[in-house]
């Protein structure tokens, strides 16, 4: 059950960006003297994320506004492993998303949340509860901005349909 821990977190790693913080972006959320005015609402969340894919290194992650259906496939390290489960906004600010992993060792329930806030037209976001906060996105998204691998479509089913034919659950 161990390994197929390790796999998972390092999809959420990845999917957390967190290589991108910036200290600029750290001061200013940690100053807390409103320079960072407000958590994203959860209509702003839900129109950010809703029915678009979340591309990762190794992997991908899709939400289905459909029963808020969360589904996401990795290739860590070459291991193939799935998720399935919801994604849901628990305060204003706050996304996360819960999933069953599978993987050949067996399976796994995760959850994961990430903060959003805003200032301006940039938006930070930090993986709760101990990540440190990045930019998101810029007022003008550039290249680099993490927000740039939300995909509008779904980019998980075809290749979780064939890791779950190969993991056989």
């Amino acid at each position: 059950m161990k390994s197929i821990l390790r796999p998972i977190s390092l999809v959420v790693a990845v999917a957390a960006g967190i290589g991108g913080a910036t200290s600029i972006a750290e001061a200013a959320a940690r100053r807390g003297d409103g320079k960072i005015t407000a958590p994203l609402t959860h209509t702003e969340l839900y129109n950010l994320y809703g029915q678009r894919s979340w591309i990762w290194k190794e992997g991908a992650g899709y939400f289905s506004v459909r029963q808020r259906r969360f589904t996401a496939w990795s290739r860590e390290k070459g291991a193939p492993s799935y998720g399935v489960g919801r994604w849901f906004i628990t305060e204003p600010g706050k996304l996360c998303f819960t999933a069953d992993w599978h993987a050949k060792s067996g399976s796994a329930p995760a959850t994961t949340c990430f903060s959003h806030r805003k200032r301006g037209g940039v938006i930070y976001q930090k993986r709760e509860p101990d990540g440190e906060w990045y930019v998101f996105k810029h007022a003008r998204p550039r290249s680099g901005d993490e927000f740039t691998k939300l995909r509008r479509g779904n980019y998980v089913s075809d290749r979780l349909e064939t890791i779950q034919a190969r993991i056989g659950e």
